[in-house]
């Protein structure tokens, strides 16, 4: 028996392994719309035996897009191809939960698939960012700071996603609030310098994250998980710790929020101790202090390492992504080294509960 593919239950939703994708940004979409890409990439991991999968980081409107080939969810033609893919995921037994983001002031960034670093300008198909001040990542543009009018409407974006997101069929929404975007950029004193109700304290700080998470879950039904994605520090001296980080998990727990998806930096330069299960310690404490479920994230692709973090309690589920990037059946191979018994799932999998083989590919399961 393992740990690592018994199921989990958020709400009324059930997985049927904790060996979840994590969001990647593929870098491929047409003015926000996926398309064949996103269709065989999230297609092979479901047929590779996860019991979710995360979409890349999908923007809740055109200018928070981190960069021009993103994907997006702010109008019915993004929502009827997210629903194609949604229904390939569902026939093959597994749950797709959609990243919601804004970038905020790293939005308009070039590729890395492009020659260009750094912020696209607008005369190249790039738009000007916003951020809680005028603060510019490095080496990006300098954004303008948003008024506390232009503040009061994110929420509602990002809860107008959500109901798109349901449309498209979306079993789980998860909140993007990490890696240097712009609610992270709030949460984080190294770019938040504001004088007002969103500035100043960790309360203040973390009030738009709040309201955010509120009016998600207001156009969210009840019965399906909301996650919300952090970074626990920032690595830098003075800026977000894990105590934090922590504290707001907590509050965001009474908020509604069913999971806590644990990475840490992306909001400055730093120096970053890199290393299989690096942010599990920060995972771990996330999940002690807050008293609600975690995902841990960070160089899990080994499956014996994968089984340690769910097995001793330090995490409830594990998001691999380089991993499977190289090996689309990732979980399948994680579950036969762990010894787990998979069989051949149905032609139409979409009622499975238990970790399998799609029927068409059973003659290649490791023996």
């Amino acid at each position: 028996m393992t740990s690592l593919f018994d199921p989990i239950t958020l709400r009324g939703t059930t997985f049927a392994n904790r060996a979840w994708l994590a969001p990647m940004c593929q870098y491929s979409a047409v003015d926000g719309v996926p398309n064949d890409w996103h269709l065989v990439h999230l297609g092979a991991r479901a047929a590779g035996g996860f019991g979710l999968l995360l979409t890349e980081a999908t923007a809740v409107v055109p200018e928070g897009r981190i960069s021009p080939q993103d994907t997006g969810i702010w109008d019915d033609e993004q929502v009827a191809a997210w629903r194609r893919i949604t229904d390939f995921v569902h026939a093959r037994g597994t749950k797709i939960g959609i990243q919601l983001a804004h970038a905020g002031r790293k939005a308009s960034t070039h590729s890395p698939f492009s020659s260009g670093r750094g912020s696209v300008p607008p005369a190249e198909g790039g738009w000007g960012t916003v951020g809680p001040s005028a603060l510019a990542f490095a080496g990006y543009a300098e954004p303008s700071a948003l008024t506390a009018a232009e503040i009061a409407e994110i929420p509602g974006q990002f809860a107008a996603a959500a109901r798109r997101s349901l449309a498209a069929g979306f079993d789980v929404v998860e909140i993007h609030a990490a890696h240097g975007y712009l609610l992270h950029q709030f949460l984080s004193p190294l770019s938040n310098v504001r004088d007002d109700e969103y500035g100043g304290s960790l309360e203040n700080r973390a009030r738009l994250l709040a309201a955010t998470v509120e009016a998600v879950r207001a156009a969210w039904p009840d019965e399906l998980p909301l996650i919300v994605r952090v970074s626990a520090t920032d690595w830098v001296e003075g800026g977000l710790t894990v105590e934090d980080v922590a504290l707001v998990a907590k509050d965001l727990a009474g908020r509604g929020v069913d999971l806590i998806d644990v990475s840490t930096g992306g909001n400055a330069a730093a120096e970053i101790p890199v290393g299989p299960g690096y942010q599990v310690p920060a995972a771990r404490e996330v999940r002690a202090s807050a008293g609600l479920a975690v995902a841990a994230v960070g160089l899990l692709d080994d499956p014996v390492l994968a089984e340690h973090v769910i097995a001793t309690g330090e995490a409830d589920a594990v998001l691999v992504g380089r991993g499977a990037l190289r090996d689309p059946s990732w979980a399948l191979r994680a579950a036969h080294e762990l010894g787990v018994v998979t069989q051949a799932l149905p032609l139409d999998a979409s009622s499975a509960t238990t970790t399998g083989w799609q029927p068409q590919y059973v003659r290649g399961a490791w023996r």
